[in-house]
């Protein structure tokens, strides 16, 4: 990932209603969620979600897929991993405290086990958060 396109990430997850629309389409995985579903839940207008979730697709961080008369989106992972290992590698610098932090709380989501490529949806290649691999 290039600094353009990691500012225009960080800059759309920068926002309380997209880290929320984020944080709602994450552990839906591929199935994702309608634009329709998406505004029940969030609480937000037809012309602001269409803006958040312009914005976030446009970062590369959401996906959509037409279905019918139905728009889906679902998280476009490589982006978030993208965003996440240029903060790690390129402005952290892979710093050991930085990189331990970031092992710890990976262990507490997967339950203690240590984390796999099975773990990254649509992993790009065999390299680990960190340039390390698996």
């Amino acid at each position: 990932m290039n600094r353009a396109d990691a500012l225009t990430a960080l800059q759309a997850l920068a926002n309380d209603a997209r880290l929320d629309l984020v944080r709602l389409l994450m552990p839906l995985g591929a199935d994702g969620l309608s634009a329709g579903d998406i505004a029940r839940t969030i609480g937000l207008s037809a012309s602001r979600l269409s803006f958040h979730l312009a914005t976030l697709e446009q970062a590369k961080l959401i996906r959509a897929r037409k279905e019918g008369r139905h728009v889906f989106y679902t998280i476009d992972a490589a982006g978030i991993g993208a965003t996440i290992g240029f903060l790690l590698t390129d402005c952290c610098k892979n710093h050991p405290e930085v990189e331990a932090r970031l092992h710890a709380e990976l262990q507490t989501v997967l339950g203690g086990r240590p984390p796999t490529l099975a773990d990254l949806p649509d992993a790009p290649d065999a390299t680990f958060i960190g340039g390390r691999a698996s």
